[in-house]
């Protein structure tokens, strides 16, 4: 009967404490109401009856009444909880991904491109209030998705990126240049690039201080992440006759003095990613860093539950008083 109950007036629950102590005055009232008569035999006066015994049953049904009568004034009720949820300032994002053949090295399982991938759709997944954007980039640049708040578009198209769709190369001008480009008409509270590369900027026509300038200009914020480890790792460095790539040990080179000058100039941060471990822990800090401020309305409807209480005590003194003026009438 109390499943799923609270109480609007838990306060009055304190009136039990004075059950106990008027039960002690029934027990102390009752023996000064006894009368004792002493007589030599009582075969006289045998009368075999248990109505007697029962006789403080009537103090019981009283007190079950007032149990229900102080659970009523403590207004059981039910709740019932509604809640909207409104974004009242979003987060425009375009994620930069380098696709170049240096992406496929295996420093990080299996390898930098898959781990990526699996990282920015874990990212993409906890921004569910944000408009989120593809932009992919080697030789030259190019817009995989516009920014939209469609997640299961931007999954799809991430799960799309692989290496060989572009000339091969490090554009990071124009990897960063496209993601300004898609973001310069945005009316979004924030507006920010995340920009990931394993490499030096040897590729397009875009100089990266030119995007930088460009991503000040239109108050966009530039996250930017060196991808590698430090010192030698598995890179593809020739091709096999069948056209699959040759692996062997190169020096991993990142541009991290230009990563880290976009980062500072555009109110961003740099960071450098080693392994598996370290590049889920930087975009859970950008995702930390980032947070779309929503606003919460919740709607509450209460149904009282406290009438079959008073019915319930109701019915008990209405049975004591049917029983002490019929039954144990007698014995009043």
């Amino acid at each position: 009967m109390l499943d799923n109950i609270s109480f609007a007036n838990p306060e009055f629950f304190w009136l039990f404490l004075a059950l106990p102590l008027a039960l002690v005055w029934y027990i102390f009232k009752r023996k000064e109401e006894t009368a004792a008569l002493k007589i030599a035999t009582i075969k006289s006066f045998q009368y075999k009856s248990i109505l007697p015994k029962l006789k403080p049953g009537l103090f019981v049904l009283r007190l079950l009444a007032l149990s229900a009568i102080i659970i009523a004034m403590a207004r059981p009720q039910t709740e019932d909880i509604s809640t909207r949820t409104k974004t009242t300032r979003g987060i425009d994002i375009v994620m930069a991904i380098d696709v170049s053949s240096s992406m496929l090295a295996r420093d990080l399982k299996p390898n930098r491109l898959s781990a990526l991938k699996e990282v920015a759709a874990d990212f993409i997944k906890k921004r569910p209030n944000d408009r989120i954007g593809l932009v992919a980039y080697a030789g030259e640049g190019y817009t995989k998705t516009p920014i939209t708040t469609d997640k299961n578009i931007v999954l799809n198209a991430l799960n799309e990126i692989t290496y060989g769709q572009l000339e091969d190369g490090t554009a990071i001008g124009m990897g960063l240049a496209t993601s300004v480009n898609r973001l310069k008409e945005s009316k979004a509270k924030s507006k920010i690039i995340i920009l990931l590369t394993d490499g030096v900027n040897n590729s397009g026509f875009i100089e990266p201080q030119t995007a930088a300038d460009l991503a000040i200009e239109f108050d966009i914020k530039t996250y930017t992440i060196g991808l590698g480890t430090n010192g030698n790792a598995l890179s593809p460095i020739a091709y096999n006759a069948d056209g699959s790539f040759r692996y062997g040990m190169r020096q991993v080179e990142i541009d991290e003095e230009l990563l880290k000058n976009i980062a500072e100039v555009t109110g961003g941060k740099y960071f450098r990613a080693t392994d598996n471990e370290t590049l889920e822990e930087i975009y859970e800090e950008i995702n930390k860093l980032e947070k779309t401020d929503i606003e919460e309305f919740k709607y509450y409807r209460y149904e009282e539950k406290f009438r079959p209480w008073v019915l319930l005590a109701g019915a008990l003194l209405l049975l004591e008083w049917v029983l002490r003026n019929t039954v144990f009438r007698s014995f009043i």
